[in-house]
């Protein structure tokens, strides 16, 4: 996986998990408020029922109030309450019922077929002792009890919501209900009415969550985008800089043939026909002619050095033999011998093996430093210090010329290309690089991080020698 993809997975997935969490926060809590709502409605409902109930039952009460307060107890009496009790009635299923308190029957219009039979030992589906639960009820002074019971309009058992109280003066259990099925019901559409509108809101949090992470995952892509363009454009400037730095590496080489070995291998070999013609014309005259040969065999060892001079140049051979420390010392020879420059190489620290691409990146921005400050500088002393820390080698070339501005060369395209070299020379090895410039000259600082945790101890080979 590429970084840019790590990177916007990085982005799109706590996004996902958070809104994932969101989600499940959000489904909780809706739930817990749908059931909290079920619980308020279920109770405000029974509540009202109940009410309702009491009110039912003691308006049958007040029916036969007067023949209880009569003072008579025989059957007549009590048949013609019964009576008036069966009279009573709201809706299909609504209906008064009277018990005896040892559980017995005593009246039941909607199921006749009750009548008489002792229901103490009965109970529910659930195991529950329905008529002992109301009886109990009606001798605490009366009060609701939920139990279930057969719905007489569809011969279901229903949850039923009855309220029950005692007629001390005759023995009996007066009592009503209300079937709670429809309750349910109601109860029911409430629950799938909150289950949907969970759903709805799961449903827009997955659309504010899909639309999130396209919007994160479009920026992503835009942003990969844009840095793709300005990569390009890197590289092709970096490509342009390379290109450049070749033709202009060749056109030194080409020059320095032309004008240097070139121009002393011509006249060699002018030198060498002189002498051949006057051998030619005068072969007794041998002692004339070494005059010529000798100064062409001078002229020879001057094409030989300036060829040695040019290996120099491309690659110095004491950098791979003697080491950074000693290629720096014969570089500012070389260059003292050709310039009014005073140059001073100095070495501290413990002096340890470099890799070969640290030495080389090192030399080079020596080398590069010092033809600067030839050129462009109008220096007199220039100190180069070759320092191994602890930590790193650093690489120092100060001069005391007359300085320029840093930043504006770094912006300029066309004068900056070399200290933008070094800089990315430095950068390629993990590296640091400062300059610094003013009135008083310039100084270069390249430094270079350690290569193996252990310091090699000091190589005279490798390192060169120590300053005295």
């Amino acid at each position: 996986m590429k970084l840019r993809q790590k990177i916007l997975l990085l982005a799109v997935a706590p996004l996902a998990v958070a809104m994932l969490g969101i989600a499940l926060a959000v489904r909780f809590q809706a739930t817990q408020l749908a059931q909290h709502e079920r619980a308020l409605v279920e109770a405000a409902y029974l509540q009202s029922k109940e009410t309702e109930l009491r009110h039912y039952v003691e308006l049958a009460q007040s029916a036969i109030a007067p023949l209880v307060r009569s003072g008579r107890s025989d059957a007549a009496t009590r048949q013609a309450a019964m009576e008036a009790l069966a009279r009573l009635d709201y809706g299909p299923d609504g209906y008064f019922f009277l018990y005896d308190l040892q559980g017995r029957n005593l009246m039941h219009p909607r199921q006749p077929e009750l009548v008489g039979q002792d229901l103490w030992t009965l109970r529910d589906p659930q195991g529950a002792l329905t008529i002992q639960q109301l009886i109990a009820a009606a001798k605490g002074g009366g009060g609701a009890v939920r139990y279930l019971w057969r719905k007489p309009s569809s011969q279901q058992l229903a949850p039923k919501l009855g309220y029950v109280v005692a007629v001390p003066e005759w023995g009996w259990m007066l009592g009503t209900g209300i079937y709670l099925d429809d309750v349910e019901s109601t109860l029911r559409q409430l629950d799938a009415r909150a289950e949907t509108d969970i759903r709805a809101t799961m449903a827009w949090i997955g659309v504010i969550a899909g639309i999130s992470i396209l919007l994160v995952a479009a920026s992503g892509l835009a942003l990969n985008v844009s840095e793709h363009r300005e990569a390009d454009a890197k590289l092709r400037q970096l490509a342009q800089r390379v290109v450049q730095s070749q033709e202009e590496e060749r056109a030194r080489l080409s020059r320095e043939l032309h004008d240097g070995i070139s121009q002393l291998l011509v006249s060699v070999k002018l030198v060498l026909e002189t002498a051949t013609n006057r051998l030619r014309l005068a072969p007794a005259e041998g002692a004339a002619v070494a005059p010529v040969l000798g100064m062409a065999l001078n002229r020879l060892d001057t094409v030989f050095n300036e060829v040695r001079r040019v290996a120099r140049n491309l690659r110095p051979a004491l950098l791979d033999d003697l080491g950074l420390y000693a290629a720096l010392q014969h570089l500012a020879r070389e260059m003292q011998g050709g310039s009014r420059l005073e140059i001073a190489v100095t070495q501290s620290g413990t002096p340890r093996e470099l890799p070969d691409e640290q030495a080389t990146a090192l030399f080079r921005i020596a080398q590069e430093a010092l033809t600067n400050v030839e050129r462009h500088a109008g220096a007199r002393r220039v100190a180069v210090a070759l320092a191994f820390d602890a930590d790193a080698t650093r690489l120092t070339v100060r001069d005391d010329g007359h300085g320029f501005d840093v930043a504006r060369m770094q912006e300029d395209p066309q004068r900056g290309i070399g200290l933008r070299n070094l800089r990315e020379r430095i950068a390629a090895l993990c590296g640091q690089f400062d300059i610094v410039s003013g009135m008083g000259g310039t100084q270069l600082v390249a430094s270079l991080p350690l290569a193996r945790p252990a310091a090699i101890a000091h190589d005279p080979v490798s390192a060169g020698p120590s300053p005295s």
